[in-house]
């Protein structure tokens, strides 16, 4: 059934993120099939299904494209470390007791969080066991996903067979599951717990199931220098020696990335998934997402997982990148509004490979989301409305959320997930593990 939505403060996201302010759009079949004025909508107004926005912001729902959506309830367990002590002193040795019950609430507690924060679609690259149970919850609870078992290669040969066997019938199962909302990736969680034959292996995999490849690189300066003593070679040198690049690659993080390896990525079409407020907690460094954008490359937002973030609130992204571009440069008129808003959406469907997502646009499918702006001070005057999406916005002032169409957020609640149990949930798991 057509849909129409009138009398909203559209913002696009096409070209110079374009802002329609007295916008309307029809949705069929969770498509959209036309965007204009209101005014251009009169007829369709007395003959279709309409629903007046009643001067409402609309922008395209945001893109997650990098999480760890099992980690959620780790949240502020492991403060104030550095990456590998976090990693091996705290993080590993929990996830180790981990098991398919934890990962269920942990996962619903983060979609729980993003899509109540305005995020449509993400990426989840986690657990190598039990990712099937994430996959469930995407196609209950109506979000777009792209999932994939995590795979760490330090341990013997054939566990790592198994891992990847694991990895393949995964991507068999899910791949356009959940009437198309999700997709998957093979993901070696990095070079520095995957040796170079685990790696060839993953590359030869997803060049025969047609899929991409996500993985952690160059997250510190300490990575990139156990691989000059390892390898003799920086890591996007390493990586493309093995042919990782020869495949459609999004990593995660890029902090520490030469002028040289800048050349490789762009050369290879390679995206990165920017975790600004991550990088900044496990002090790994800021990475110059401005240079990297200026020669080309894809640069998207990702928030990490909730034990180093604190929060998977994307608004909090664009504006901690935007910012930090600014200080590092010493300059503040680079990364722009316009450069941050596309970094949290018409980029992250690019890092994604998802054509029909990113914008509010003629043919896309229906993700979007709504403030109802009129109340809020910070968010006046309304006028200035791209400035304070970046700058003033905050996932807390959610509205309304729809994935193809469908609402799975309504007036700030779920209307798809049971948020009392999840909470409720997400506690009693996090106990377990502490007992």
């Amino acid at each position: 059934m057509e849909t129409l939505y009138y009398n909203g403060k559209i913002v696009t996201g096409e070209k110079n993120i374009q802002v329609i302010t007295d916008g309307a759009f029809i949705v069929d079949q969770g498509v959209i099939t036309r965007v204009g004025n209101s005014s251009d909508f009169s007829v369709e107004q007395k003959e279709i299904n309409s629903i007046n926005l009643m001067g409402k912001w609309v922008l395209p729902g945001l893109i997650n494209t990098h999480g760890h959506a099992g980690m959620s309830t780790l949240r502020g367990y492991a403060d104030d470390m550095s990456l590998q002590n976090w990693l091996q002193e705290k993080i590993w040795p929990m996830e180790m007791k981990m098991d398919e019950e934890t990962i269920k609430w942990s996962s619903a507690l983060a979609m729980l969080e993003m899509a109540k924060s305005g995020t449509t679609t993400f990426l989840d690259m986690y657990h190598p066991f039990y990712m099937d149970v994430v996959g469930s919850l995407v196609e209950d609870f109506g979000m777009r996903a792209t999932l994939m078992n995590g795979m760490i290669g330090l341990c013997s040969e054939e566990e790592q067979k198994g891992k990847l066997e694991l990895a393949k019938r995964f991507i068999e199962t899910w791949q356009d599951g959940a009437d198309g909302r999700i997709s998957t990736m093979l993901a070696p969680h990095s070079l520095y717990t995957c040796p170079p034959k685990f790696l060839e292996a993953i590359v030869d995999a997803a060049n025969m199931l047609h899929v991409p490849i996500h993985t952690h690189m160059s997250e510190t300066e300490k990575e990139v220098h156990d691989c000059i003593a390892t390898y003799g070679k920086r890591p996007a040198f390493h990586l493309e020696e093995i042919g990782m690049f020869s495949v459609p690659t999004l990593i995660a993080h890029g902090v520490h990335l030469n002028k040289d390896e800048l050349d490789i990525l762009y050369y290879n079409d390679v995206a990165i998934s920017h975790n600004p407020i991550s990088n900044l907690k496990l002090g790994s460094g800021i990475a110059d997402i401005t240079s990297y954008m200026k020669r080309g490359i894809v640069v998207s937002l990702g928030t990490d997982s909730a034990a180093s973030n604190n929060n998977l609130d994307m608004f909090e992204e664009m504006r901690t990148g935007s910012l930090l571009q600014k200080g590092l440069h010493q300059d503040p008129e680079v990364l722009p509004v316009e450069d941050a808003f596309k970094m949290a959406t018409i980029n992250g469907a690019k890092a994604l490979r998802k054509s029909r997502i990113g914008t509010i646009s003629t043919g896309k499918n229906a993700d979007f989301i709504t403030i109802e702006a009129k109340n809020k001070p910070h968010l006046q005057p309304e006028e200035n409305m791209l400035s304070h999406i970046v700058n003033s916005l905050s996932g807390k002032d959610i509205c309304d959320v729809y994935v193809s169409g469908n609402p799975i957020v309504k007036q700030g609640a779920s209307v798809t997930m049971d948020e009392e149990k999840i909470i409720y949930e997400a506690n009693r798991v996090f106990k377990k593990l502490c007992s």
